[in-house]
């Protein structure tokens, strides 16, 4: 029986000769698809050695082989709509950008730019000057200098100032994040030494009180960003600490992580921010670019001049810089900051945050009677989100979802329907319903998603 399938294999010939391949012909080269349709037909000879049921056609072979041609002219790292509810979802890239940055990113992406040009000197210029009097002047800092990421910026910071010495961390902070990055490790690989004081749930001044010595080299404040120790727990502020190393005469560094630049509280996100660092005596201040701070994914070491300079001389700031799509964005973002009230309006990170949750709850509703009459259960129900990317932890992200229970078809393959959507469209499922979460559902996206529910319902 299996021999009489093979045999039922088509040949080359005879599926290049079937229309499903017309429109292939038309805008992928010959070798291209006659390589694709043999691979085909490779494919449905293991399958039927296999023992798998295997419809045997000309026809289908062509199709198969289209589709294969086409998924290879479909780019990997694509467009999604997240209606996860998850502002910052690292898996769907963080922060999106803002108009503006997205904007200036691109007209430098596809021009040439005064990357390392001074246009007041006609000579060679510096990437760095594009954005640190910038950052400086948002931030309170004396001088930046930017880098891909912030353990990027951890370990330069590390490296260029503190190799060969003793490092001050609170054991409570010795953190690890995601892609296995641990304080530990980078402290290793930068050549600094890690010395641990305090214990896992407290860290006393005294603690750093007599573990400094003629070895060390600075104290390093970790916010612990992607969990909390709750109950028995005390840590030291980084007020208390400033003076303790201004006492001593050592450097405090503050790694932030998040790059909050604004005060979120009235909104009862009590993240620490990059302006009450330095106003509190941070002397140097590393975080992102992708995350609170709502721009493209970068490390930020902010601070005192004399520390800045040393750093952008060491061997590793050149293998760790950004590119000039980066330092465009990066510094369209912060532009915005000058008007702290424009960012929260600008900055869509900011404004899913500080959005008033009767405005998301009215966008479910109305979206819920868009839909009109679908083989589907639709309903509006309150939810509970995330910031997402390592950023207040405990925090609940109060919102409202619609919820979708598919009548025809169960709700995991209405899922993974909308996953395979032309625009891929990210959901969650709870309690056996689709949810759909408006907070992180721009209005302009709204008519995609509701197209794609009503084709596949």
């Amino acid at each position: 029986m299996e021999k009489n399938k093979l045999r039922n294999i088509p040949k080359v010939d005879q599926v290049l000769a079937c229309d499903e391949l017309a429109d292939c012909f038309e805008n992928t080269e010959r070798e291209i698809v006659i390589n694709n349709v043999r691979t085909v037909l490779d494919e449905m000879r293991a399958e039927i050695i296999a023992g798998e049921k295997t419809e045997i056609s000309p026809v289908i072979a062509a199709k198969r082989a289209a589709e294969k041609i086409k998924s290879a002219d479909i780019p990997s790292l694509r467009k999604v709509i997240n209606a996860t509810g998850i502002v910052l979802h690292t898996n769907l890239g963080r922060a999106r950008l803002s108009q503006k940055a997205a904007k200036n990113a691109l007209e430098i992406a596809v021009s040439y730019s005064t990357l390392e040009y001074d246009l007041k000197s006609a000579a060679r210029g510096s990437r760095h000057d594009h954005i640190a009097k910038l950052i400086s002047q948002i931030t309170g800092a004396e001088d930046a200098v930017v880098v891909n990421n912030n353990a990027a910026a951890t370990l330069l910071c590390l490296a260029a100032l503190f190799k060969g010495k003793e490092v001050l961390v609170s054991r409570g902070e010795s953190v690890e994040i995601g892609g296995a990055f641990r304080i530990p490790e980078i402290m290793a690989l930068s050549g600094a030494i890690l010395k641990d004081v305090g214990t896992t749930n407290k860290t006393h001044l005294y603690d750093y009180e007599r573990a400094v010595s003629r070895k060390t080299g600075a104290i390093l404040k970790v916010h612990t960003s992607n969990y909390r120790v709750i109950g028995f727990q005390e840590d030291v502020p980084l007020r208390q600490l400033a003076a303790l190393a201004t006492a001593k005469k050592l450097p405090l560094i503050y790694d932030m992580g998040s790059g909050l630049m604004v005060d979120l509280r009235e909104y009862g996100i009590d993240e620490p921010n990059v302006e009450n660092a330095f106003e509190n005596g941070a002397d140097i201040v590393l975080f992102s670019g992708d995350k609170l701070l709502g721009g493209p994914q970068a490390g930020i070491i902010a601070g005192k001049k004399k520390y800045i300079d040393i750093i952008k001389k060491n061997q590793l700031a050149r293998p760790l810089r950004v590119d000039k799509i980066t330092l465009a964005a990066l510094e369209s973002t912060f532009r915005s900051y000058r008007d702290k009230k424009q960012a929260l309006s600008e900055i869509p990170v900011l404004a899913m945050l500080t959005a008033p949750i009767d405005k998301i709850r009215d966008k479910a509703e109305k979206f819920a009677v868009s839909l009109g009459k679908l083989k589907a259960d639709i309903a509006v129900q309150e939810e509970t989100g995330r910031i997402g990317g390592g950023a207040a932890p405990m925090f609940d992200l109060k919102s409202w979802a619609v919820s979708v229970v598919p009548k025809e078809i169960s709700v995991d393959k209405l899922e993974r329907a909308l996953i395979d959507w032309e625009t891929p469209i990210i959901a969650r499922i709870s309690e056996e319903k689709l949810l759909l979460d408006m907070r992180t559902v721009l209005d302009s996206e709204l008519a995609a998603v509701r197209e794609a529910l009503k084709e596949l319902l």
